[in-house]
């Protein structure tokens, strides 16, 4: 990280690097960076989301809901639990439902105001914070870690360095352990993990994502949001001159330079309100200069508005150097936050949560699937009447078991053929039922007809499903 940026100003604008000059190669080795620890409004917000967030992924899967896990995916069974719902496979809208949702989240806060998913909520951003602030509690500040990675190894060194390393690798073992608990009973996994029987597939996730938090929030950290995240991008095709970006006003901060405090008139002196003291830099976790103008590896967090709104502070001069502002903003035009883009964005995104919910909230825990026999079209009884063969899929997707009464309708005289009227389905489980549906051949006004299958609980009515299928026999007269 480079630690005294040119006191030169900058054209304000997008830059690809720190530097003027085009990079010589494709790889640049990584420079080790070492965020001060900052305090402010985005600071406060940023811990607020980080304990909320971590709060819910590692509290979440301990949930009881009765005599279950209130939220557990589990897969071999193919049943997803949240709280009260059972979601299964055939519910596959409303998770992509979901997903779309996320996707219009995701344009929607981009366009009003940048990467604030990146800067506050994003995984890699959650997690790095935690690891940053294991390593502040153990190895002190900035300036501390500075000096202890200059000094050679040493009984010192070792132990402050191994304890931050050990307590890393517990926080990865866990949140590996938390994973894996969202898709097998995390009661039931504690116990195997303690017993030392965990099944292959528990193992290697553990592993594996324990492995990932440890490398990519203790190793790896800007590296990922700079050169491994596609968001960083393909943000700028999201932003247009009304976004919200966090920029360095260079027509306030220029020219810059350090000063005495007591001075009293800096712009008489020769300088604007910047006084190069480079806070901004040390603050940053991707070692940017915000100074620079917009950059692809500025991630939104704000710790430079929190760091130098404490140095414009302390100066005495008015804060917002760097700030929330838009391109038009600065330029002296009219800024228009909320514009026809970010009006229409939250339209769809309101109106698709709507159905979300409304979906849900009336989704019916039952499903009817008629599988007709494709063997013969039809056959004729002794009788003279038309017979079609059917075998009945019924999913009982509630969690108590239920009765149900069958009927069929859709040809004048249509008579339902099965040894069972009523059936008893277990919560959670498919009942098959192989039925015959018969007509007189006179009431078949075409080679096929169309007839419907109806299911209704005994133990409660508003509990029903229907499905249609089609009735194939002789063209009646």
């Amino acid at each position: 990280m480079s630690e005294q940026p040119a006191s030169k100003p900058r054209k304000a604008g997008p830059a690809a690097t720190s530097a003027d000059e085009a990079p010589k190669s494709l790889y640049a080795k990584r420079q080790q960076i070492y965020p001060r620890e900052v305090h402010g409004v985005f600071a406060r917000l940023r811990i607020a989301a980080l304990v909320v967030l971590l709060g819910i992924f590692y509290v979440l899967p301990w949930l009881q809901w009765g005599s279950r896990q209130a939220v557990l995916f589990d897969l071999p069974a193919r049943k997803f639990y949240l709280f009260g719902v059972v979601m299964w496979p055939q519910d596959f809208f409303y998770l992509a439902l979901l997903m779309i949702i996320a996707a219009y989240s995701l344009f929607f806060f981009t366009a009003l105001a940048g990467r604030l998913w990146c800067g506050y909520a994003c995984p890699q951003t959650v997690w790095t914070e935690l690891f940053m602030w294991v390593e502040r509690r153990v190895l002190g500040d900035r300036a501390k870690q500075m000096k202890l990675d200059k000094m050679p190894w040493g009984r010192e060194k070792f132990l402050k360095k191994g304890t931050v390393h050990l307590l890393w690798v517990l926080i990865a073992a866990i949140t590996g352990f938390t994973f894996v608990g969202y898709f097998s009973p995390i009661r039931e996994l504690a116990g195997r993990v303690l017993g030392f029987d965990l099944g292959a597939w528990e193992t290697f996730w553990m592993i594996f994502v324990a492995f990932a938090i440890y490398a990519f929030a203790g190793w790896m950290r800007e590296q990922v949001c700079i050169y491994m995240c596609p968001y960083a991008r393909f943000q700028s095709a999201m932003f247009d001159r009304d976004t919200l970006i966090i920029s360095y006003m260079p027509a306030r901060g220029e020219p810059r330079g350090p000063r005495p405090k007591s001075t009293t008139d800096h712009r008489a002196a020769g300088f604007g309100d910047c006084i190069d003291c480079t806070v901004c830099v040390q603050v940053c976790p991707t070692g940017i200069d915000i100074r620079d103008g917009l950059q692809y590896q500025c991630i939104g967090c704000a710790a430079c508005v929190d760091a130098c709104n404490e140095v414009m502070e302390r100066m005495g001069y008015p804060k917002g150097l760097v700030r929330y502002t838009t391109e038009n903003a600065m330029e002296g035009r009219p800024a228009h936050v909320l514009r026809p883009r970010v009006l229409i964005y939250a339209t769809v995104l309101v109106a698709l949560v709507a159905g979300l919910v409304y979906a849900v909230s009336s989704r019916v825990p039952l499903e009817l699937d008629v599988i007709r026999d494709r063997a013969s079209l039809y056959r004729e009884t002794n009788e003279g009447l038309i017979e079609n063969v059917y075998t009945l899929k019924v999913l009982n997707m509630d969690e108590r078991d239920h009765t149900y009464r069958i009927s069929a309708g859709g040809v004048p005289g249509l008579e339902l053929v099965t040894d069972l009227r009523e059936i008893r389905v277990p919560a959670g489980q498919v009942f098959s039922l192989p039925v015959q549906l018969r007509a007189d051949p006179a009431s078949l006004k075409a080679v096929t007809s169309e007839v419907h299958f109806d299911l209704v609980s005994v133990d409660d009515p508003a509990l029903s499903a229907s499905s249609e299928s089609r009735f194939t026999g002789p063209r009646g007269r």
